[in-house]
Formats: structure tokens, sequence, C-alpha cells
């Protein structure tokens, strides 16, 4: 079965974990949920989240594909040993790797996106080390699935029913939800 990971850390933007984890879950994809910090994880807007289990306990071997949400804390993620080291054995097992708003700086500074496509939120490009920066909403380059923030949320996870699952599954998805969703790449 597929499987995918997302890590939750103090300070995680809440509309991309849930819509990530809750879009994943109607589309028949396992979720876990990852805490870096111990239960409850705090969001960034004051919703405590209960992970499924702690960030150590979690191995890319086990998984199909790991999807970082963005958010204030996102400096928190990207110095956490643990994710690197799990974000990078998920890219060198050729696995599905995606990120959402100020994530993607965590797949730049590992060195993933400098012969990519790219995108995140605004106020980090700066700090992106890309192939190619794009302002899409979503964008797919093999992969890396990256997306801007909260307002893309919807689309991206949408996007990563289509990769995990199928885009006719997506595609029920998105009409149940009344989500406008136009497939980009992923399973197609």
């Amino acid at each position: 079965m597929v499987k995918v990971l997302v890590p939750l850390f103090t300070g995680f933007e809440e509309i991309e974990a849930i819509t990530i984890i809750d879009i994943l879950r109607r589309a028949g994809v396992e979720v876990v949920t990852a805490g870096l910090s111990p239960n409850p994880v705090m969001g960034a807007h004051g919703i405590p989240v209960l992970a499924d289990i702690g960030i150590e306990a979690a191995e890319a071997d086990t998984y199909t594909g790991i999807v970082l949400p963005g958010g204030a804390g996102t400096a928190t993620l990207r110095a956490d040993p643990r994710v690197r080291t799990l974000v990078t054995n998920f890219y060198q097992q050729g696995k599905t790797t995606a990120a959402v708003c100020a994530a993607p700086t965590v797949l730049s500074d590992l060195g993933l996106l400098k012969d990519k496509k790219a995108t995140s939120y605004p106020s980090v490009r700066a700090s992106m080390v890309v192939g190619t920066y794009l302002e899409d909403s979503v964008v797919v380059d093999d992969v890396i699935i990256t997306s801007r923030g909260a307002g893309t949320a919807m689309a991206f996870a949408l996007e990563l029913a289509a990769r995990f699952s199928s885009p006719e599954k997506a595609q029920a998805v998105a009409d149940a939800v009344l989500a406008d969703y136009q497939l980009i790449a992923c399973g197609a």
C-alpha cells in the first residue's frame, strides 16, 4: 500500500498540513504524521495536532514519499538532522519528495533543486538555489513537487493524490470537495 510521511513541527502551517493529510486520505493513501517534538505539535496559529509517531521512528524505506508542509517554523524543519537525512534518503531512492510554502528551502539546502524546476513562498525565493524558479501554484519536476503556500494547498494536495493514487481518484476527490482541479503532470 502507498504510505506517505508528513513531518509536523512547531509552527507548521495548519492549512497546508491538514489539507495534504485530508486530501491524501480521501484518495485512499495512508498518511503518517511524524512529530519533531512531543505531542501535541503546535501549529503556527495555535492549533495543536497529535502526530501519529515521533520523527525518530520514521524510516524512508517504509514510505512511498514525503511531503513537507511549510509555515513560520520552517527554520526548525530545515535545521533538523533527522528531517535532512529522511529527505535525502527519499530523494536518493527516487521517491516523491514534496514541499510547500517555505519548506522547499529544505530541498534547496540539500542541493536537490539545483537542476530542477521549483517554486516556494515568495519571501523565501532569494534563499532558494534552483535550476528554474517558477511562480506557478504547483510545480512538478520528476520526483520533486513544490507549491507556493496555504492558498495553493488544495491544488498541491490534489496533485499529490494523483501521484500517490491515480489521476482519476484525484479528480473524484476534487469533485467531491467541489475543488476546481486541473491535473499538471502526476500520474498522467
